[in-house]
């Protein structure tokens, strides 16, 4: 009796010794993952910060972000201005792109809305112009007024990339490349705004640079329509890329990265809680919408003396679908879509 009491009391013990050692390996894991990515986050922060000695522009930013006017999101949805920046042959910034990122952390859901640069629309202060006019002359906090102004809709936070940055961080995700099938040949030279554009048509893997120069094609007959698409599509490919398994573990070195090369009115910790957020929650697809919207009288291409070419649009129509897209989580252009169908079976 006493023999098999003994036996329970050394099976009880080799149970909690065999528990502790679990629970050891865990912490130690977990440990070593913390660890390499405070290593990874700073390696990649240090070699993009490396490349980056702009004292002047520094100062410019700060600016940006003290004037920023940032609004809380009310129903956990998060709009971010994303601002693809580069400088003209004088150092002149300018926006080449502008998009709104929504990200619905309660529903799982992202949503990315590319807004023309040649849209014409009212800069509070300043009159009737092209939209990146505002950024020109306002930064980010102008363009968020003259959002808010002609679209109704709240921006909560920016986030400026200038290009040499996208193609570093590129670089980071996939040093092999990030698959594409590039559907035309792409020549052109831009030899004052630092932009050499050489593709041929056909599945490939492109650098960082590459990359860059495919979504800023615009010389063809899309024009900057052609551009937008292309720049929706590398968006949601970098996504892919960015979950793989093989990314996942470089996510601390990206965002290190990542950091250096944009500004922005967000904290380091807020930029982390949002990524960490995002990869424990992935939304299924990127949902996409442009401005002007593909509907019928949507816009129409107009030339003014104050300036050039532009895209008037239907102030109405393109509201209501952004609100819709944004707010209410309807697509202006499958409904559109779902109605011509009805109307082709009556």
């Amino acid at each position: 009796m006493a023999e098999g009491k003994r036996v329970i009391i050394k099976r009880k013990r080799k149970k909690k010794r065999k528990r502790k050692l679990f629970l050891f390996v865990i912490l130690l894991l977990f440990a070593v993952a913390v660890a390499y990515s405070v290593f990874q986050y700073w390696e990649g922060k240090k070699a993009a910060e490396d490349k980056i000695n702009n004292p002047e522009r520094d100062q410019e930013m700060e600016e940006y972000a003290n004037d920023f006017e940032a609004s809380e999101p009310v129903d956990g949805k998060v709009n971010v201005l994303l601002l693809g920046e580069d400088s003209d042959e004088y150092g002149i910034s300018r926006t080449d792109t502008i998009m709104i990122a929504q990200y619905d952390a309660d529903n799982d859901r992202a949503k990315l809305v590319s807004i023309m640069r040649d849209t014409y629309v009212n800069i509070p202060d300043y009159g009737y112009n092209k939209i990146n006019v505002a950024y020109a002359n306002g930064g980010p906090e102008l363009l968020r007024k003259t959002i808010k102004e002609n679209f109704d809709i709240d921006i909560h936070n920016y986030a400026i990339v200038n290009f040499e940055g996208f193609a570093h961080i590129v670089d980071t995700i996939a040093p092999d490349g990030i698959e594409i099938d590039v559907e035309k040949q792409m020549n052109y030279t831009d030899n004052a705004g630092g932009l050499r554009i050489d593709l041929e048509p056909g599945v490939q893997n492109l650098t960082g640079e590459e990359l860059l120069g495919y979504a800023r094609f615009r010389h063809d007959g899309e024009s900057d329509f052609g551009r937008v698409r292309r720049q929706q599509q590398v968006m949601s490919v970098l996504k892919d890329e960015l979950l793989s398994f093989s990314s996942i573990i470089k996510i601390p070195k990206v965002v290190g990265t990542l950091i250096p090369y944009v500004n922005t009115n967000m904290s380091e910790t807020d930029i982390g809680r949002y990524a960490v957020s995002f990869l424990t929650d992935t939304p299924k697809e990127i949902e996409t919408l442009r401005i002007p919207v593909e509907l019928p009288n949507s816009y129409w291409p107009v030339t003014h003396s104050h300036a050039g070419e532009v895209l008037e649009i239907d102030e109405a129509m393109n509201r209501q679908a952004l609100e819709d897209f944004l707010e209410r989580g309807i697509n202006p252009l499958e409904e559109q879509s779902g109605e011509t169908e009805s109307g082709e079976q009556q």
